[in-house]
């Protein structure tokens, strides 16, 4: 189990702290899950860039090298979801009444309706999820995102087991990105835990 000081910052020598302070959004409740992600981005420098410049991110960013950065407390949520996807939809479990209500498709819509439900009945939000991230571009041959390094997959599965433990989350509700949103599919496929 992870140790966090009374700012939410995970006091352990294998994670850096490199806060950034515009990231944090409201108060973070009970943690629902864990999501994964990729940056789009060949380094952390672009990622950290990217954070100052925009306040989307995640909770953590795992280096090519390894290297796992805290980048938002973990009293915080962060944005880093988007709009939810129908979890009854893709777990093919929905009532008849959802099925009639998502017949005429709009993401907007949809996330509105599943943001009235509680997990697990809808996916983890921004609101209830910790979020990390994994450097990695997308390559400009294929249009996919570069394989994640074994470095990477060795502190991600880390990182995420603490995590877990931590805040008492199933691995069931530990998704990457496309699952749970509209996200290039082929973002963090290459992710192991």
């Amino acid at each position: 189990m992870l140790t966090l000081d009374a700012k939410g910052l995970v006091r352990d020598a294998r994670i850096r702290q490199h806060i950034v302070p515009t990231l944090a959004r409201g108060k973070l409740g009970v943690v629902r899950g864990i999501v994964v992600h990729q940056t789009g981005g060949a380094t952390a420098g672009a990622a950290f860039s990217g954070y100052a410049l925009r306040p989307y991110g995640t909770h953590f960013l795992i280096d090519k090298d390894g290297t796992i950065y805290q980048t938002a407390s973990l009293l915080y949520y962060t944005a880093h979801v988007g709009k939810l996807k129908a979890r009854c939809l893709a777990e093919h479990n929905c009532s008849p009444v959802d099925v009639k209500a998502y017949a005429t498709f709009s993401p907007s819509t949809e996330n509105r309706r599943e943001m009235k439900k509680t997990p697990p009945a809808r996916y983890p939000s921004n609101m209830d999820s910790i979020g990390i991230e994994l450097v990695g571009e997308v390559d400009s041959k294929t249009g996919q995102f570069v394989t994640v390094t074994d470095r990477q997959n060795v502190s991600l599965h880390w990182l995420v087991s603490q995590l877990a433990a931590t805040f008492r989350v199933s691995m069931t509700e530990v998704f990457r990105h496309p699952q749970l949103s509209r996200k290039t599919p082929s973002e963090a496929s290459t992710a192991r835990w």
